[in-house]
């Protein structure tokens, strides 16, 4: 465990934390936490989430400004997907996986590179999700967390792994949570 895992972590734990209780401050320290993990994964060599770290960063200050538009707006802050599109994500993620995961291992010396893949096509997912205050944002977060633990307590990032175990939890608790803010609008009628 490195200080730069550490602060990388620091900061990622308070932006999860955040956005689970619908913050519109969720993605400030999302932005630092991302530009330290990127080094964090560039050392471990896990180029996927390396990547991921760089559509993070453009999608949080996205993510900042809908936010920030919408509550200005007065929009109802939670909404949810039609099931037609969560297919749609679902089919993208599974391609994203099969390309970038045969690219890495065909190209790099990436470890567990299909495995790194659908990390981060589920992240992408799970993001967009997220920028847009849909529901679905919380199961996807569950399906990333189940796949990155084992990952990253291979790659002997401990602390990481073992946070990412505790986001698991947040992302139950993000989902009761925006569900109930969801159902209190009248949407769930």
């Amino acid at each position: 465990m490195t200080a730069l895992e550490v602060a990388a972590n620091l900061a990622t734990t308070l932006s999860i934390a955040l956005a689970a209780r619908n913050s519109l401050h969720t993605w400030w320290p999302g932005i630092i936490g991302c530009v330290l993990f990127a080094a964090v994964f560039l050392q471990a060599k896990l180029y996927a989430d390396l990547s991921l770290q760089v559509f993070f960063i453009g999608t949080s200050v996205l993510g900042w400004w809908r936010w920030r538009r919408g509550e200005q707006a007065g929009q109802p802050p939670v909404s949810r997907v039609p099931p037609w599109q969560v297919l749609a994500m679902a089919l993208a993620a599974i391609a994203v996986t099969a390309g970038y995961g045969t690219l890495l291992h065909r190209l790099t010396d990436a470890y567990a590179p299909y495995l790194d893949s659908a990390v981060l096509a589920l992240s992408v997912v799970a993001q967009l999700l997220l920028m847009q205050r849909r529901l679905e944002t919380w199961p996807v977060w569950l399906a990333v967390n189940t796949l990155a633990v084992p990952l990253f307590a291979s790659r002997e990032l401990h602390l990481t792994a073992a946070l990412y175990a505790c986001y698991w939890l947040n992302a139950w608790v993000g989902w009761w949570r925006w569900r109930a803010q969801w159902q209190a609008a009248g949407a769930g009628r």
